[in-house]
């Protein structure tokens, strides 16, 4: 039966018999407005663990615009009755005040991973981000976490928190989930009006425009990128903030494209910004070798993310 928790304490003291009688635990990072995406974190900690916790917390901290903050959905009674479909434990719910009592003076900051992408335009999110989350995995004390791959930079920078910081958990992947046209699952998807809702398909459209180019033998990124550039120049309601092939294993720029490659962009529409990458290799003889999700443990390397120019 699904318990609703908003104190710290109080799930501690829920979680411990569990952890002292071995039971494994699972925890669902969220800010709430759940979909199928969610859905899909949520169905892959319920098949490894014996007990999964769903956090729902909208973070001020990551937030770089208080109107941003103010118009995140709140939906919780959907959002409740999502986990009780989906055989949650625990849905821990807690205010901001009791997140955050007083001044956050401690910070989590990978500021190598987050200089860039979406960081260069969102300055202090992921120190918000990495923060957050290591209060939620000192308050849950989770065997495994799960996280979206389409937040490519969240992951990466959660991944190598975990093992810099040699937390004792396993970070867990999860692939992005689509709407039939493409577009990944947001929950800033509900922002949109049906007109920007057609628009937005335009994002995993550039992505496989660009996939298909590296696959049929183009090498350079700066023809890829001006190739895909007029397919935001389209609408006057599209507003490009950046397109950019980087390396999967040093996270930085390339110019040339010999080996995989993960391509991530960001696009406003309107006042709606939406993410997505993917990662693509190049074909060697005759065969175009995709990478697949894999799990990260805190003694791995971090697998293929992303930085910008």
């Amino acid at each position: 039966m699904l318990e609703v928790v908003a104190s710290i304490a109080n799930l501690r003291e829920r979680l411990l018999p569990m952890r002292r009688a071995g039971k494994s635990i699972g925890l669902v990072p969220t800010m709430g407005a759940l979909h199928a995406g969610h859905r899909r974190l949520i169905e892959r900690a319920r098949q490894q663990n014996s007990a999964v916790v769903v956090s729902i917390f909208v973070n001020p901290l990551q937030f770089d615009r208080n109107e941003d903050l103010a118009r995140y959905p709140r939906p919780l009674d959907d959002d409740l009755t999502c986990c009780r479909e989906l055989h949650v434990d625990f849905v821990f719910t807690p205010s901001a005040a009791e997140m955050y009592p007083h001044e956050q003076l401690a910070i989590v900051d990978v500021p190598q991973l987050s200089e860039h992408l979406c960081g260069a335009h969102r300055p202090g999110h992921f120190r918000g981000v990495a923060t957050v989350v290591m209060k939620l995995f000192q308050i849950v004390q989770p065997e495994r976490a799960y996280f979206g791959e389409k937040d490519a930079q969240q992951l990466a920078i959660i991944q190598r928190m975990v093992e810099d910081l040699n937390l004792p958990l396993t970070i867990v992947p999860v692939a992005t989930v689509r709407e039939p046209d493409g577009l990944a699952l947001s929950s800033r998807n509900r922002h949109l009006n049906e007109e920007q809702r057609q628009l937005a398909a335009i994002l995993p459209t550039a992505l496989q425009a660009a996939r298909a180019r590296i696959q049929s033998g183009e090498r350079s990124a700066h023809v890829i990128q001006t190739a895909v550039a007029p397919l935001f120049d389209r609408h006057p309601g599209l507003r490009l903030e950046y397109f950019s092939l980087v390396d999967p294993q040093t996270l930085a720029p390339v110019s040339y494209i010999d080996r995989p490659v993960l391509i991530a962009a960001a696009l406003w529409i309107g006042s709606t910004r939406l993410i997505d990458n993917l990662t693509v290799s190049p074909i060697e003889n005759g065969q175009p070798p995709l990478s697949s999700p894999r799990t990260s443990t805190a003694t791995e390397a971090p697998p293929a993310k992303l930085r910008s120019p």
